[in-house]
């Protein structure tokens, strides 16, 4: 997650965990007027609708007071989904065996693409195996990691 995203994490986790939810992640999109707030939630059986609105709403009431956010921007609250992304290193934990999509910020070993199976966690670093390779890569790399699918 970004600087940013984090912070925001850090004022709204405590209100968001005491609705019973998890924070999953957040995405927030600066575009001027068009700026996006994408708060990910997670629960034991899932996430629906009704939950979504009742915590957009708490969402609301704190962004409204505490004002982090400067100009206008549409929030979206929704579950992270079947093909979720990852936004943090203890994530990758709970889909080991899962295929996962690594995008890299930088190349590491000639690419930025991965699409592989998860088989680790080490430390800061990611163990991934693509065919018959397999490549461990640091975890500051990783721009964007999302499941594909379950083996």
């Amino acid at each position: 997650m970004s600087r940013r995203a984090t912070e925001l994490g850090e004022l709204l986790e405590p209100a968001i965990n005491a609705l019973g939810f998890r924070l999953w992640g957040i995405e927030y999109i600066p575009q001027g007027r068009h700026s996006m707030l994408r708060v990910y939630l997670d629960k034991e059986g899932g996430i629906d609708i009704e939950d979504c609105a009742l915590a957009s709403r708490q969402i609301s009431s704190i962004l409204d007071v505490e004002d982090p956010i400067s100009g206008e921007y549409t929030l979206e609250v929704s579950s992270p989904g079947i093909d979720r992304t990852l936004f943090k290193l203890d994530q990758f934990n709970e889909y080991l065996g899962w295929h996962v999509t690594l995008k890299l910020t930088e190349n590491f070993e000639k690419r930025r693409n991965f699409t592989g199976q998860l088989k680790a966690v080490v430390d800061d670093e990611v163990v991934i195996i693509i065919g018959d390779e397999e490549y461990t890569i640091p975890y500051e790399l990783i721009d964007k990691a999302s499941l594909v699918s379950q083996v």
